[in-house]
């Protein structure tokens, strides 16, 4: 029986493993059949081709093969676009792969998510820095919504009661959104909650729900770091660790 080959597939290289001494598995992110695995023999020899294209944050193309839980990598080809991202900006980029790698199963198409994650990568390789965090925040968000995880942000999740637009309200990894208690001072106010909910709506484009985060940036990162952490499994995610790691230095 014939094994299946796609070519022309977009895809984004998330991370890479070393398999022989001459080749790599590549954990990668394409647009049509979600986050898989491909093997590419012969990567490491100085005179492949593939060797100066397969890197993160990069816009590819690809072409592979196979059955097998692993396939096998037939081309690649670099798109362009823009530079690698270097500081702040790359090891931003290497928590949104960690974030796609823990949270998304194998094999599970999310083309809208992938559309998502090209735009944080334009952010993350222009020269506009104060668009880095609400950029992360954004594709937190959607995500979450994405995949399941995110309770609808204008109802408290248990009562089904709307928010009352003045008073706080929090996101509980266990409870979704409910009303905060007077020591909570990372809550948002119930009409903060429900620009948000209209900025993840299907429709709306992505640059609304960068200015929606953008407003609400400081609480809204501490709201999603304890439901990432919690749905992750881990305590801190292992970039962001480095990150603050690095900000202590």
């Amino acid at each position: 029986m014939a094994t299946k080959r796609i070519s022309d597939e977009p895809a984004y290289v998330l991370h890479r493993y070393d398999w022989s001494e001459s080749s790599l598995i590549l954990e990668v992110f394409t647009r049509h059949h979600g986050r898989m695995a491909v093997v590419a023999k012969g990567v490491k020899r100085p005179s492949s081709s593939f060797r100066p294209i397969l890197l993160p944050l990069q816009l590819l193309h690809i072409a592979f093969g196979g059955d097998a839980e692993i396939r096998s990598l037939k081309g690649a080809e670099w798109m362009g676009g823009h530079v690698m991202p270097g500081g702040d900006a790359l090891l931003s980029g290497y928590y949104l792969n960690e974030l796609v790698m823990t949270l998304l199963a194998r094999d599970d198409p999310h083309p809208r998510l992938f559309d998502i994650y090209a735009c944080v990568v334009e952010v993350l390789a222009s020269v506009h820095g104060e668009a880095l965090q609400p950029a992360l925040r954004a594709f937190e968000l959607l995500l979450l919504r994405e995949i399941g995880l995110l309770p609808m942000l204008d109802a408290q999740t248990m009562t089904l009661m709307g928010l009352v637009e003045s008073q706080r309200y929090s996101l509980r990894p266990e409870g979704g959104l409910q009303q905060s208690g007077s020591d909570d001072r990372a809550s948002l106010t119930g009409a903060q909650w429900q620009l948000l909910q209209q900025s993840i709506a299907p429709t709306a484009p992505f640059t609304v729900t960068l200015r929606a985060c953008a407003d609400v940036l400081p609480e809204l990162k501490s709201q999603l770091r304890g439901l990432l952490n919690y749905h992750c499994g881990v305590g801190t995610l292992r970039t962001r660790q480095m990150m603050m790691d690095l900000q202590t230095l």
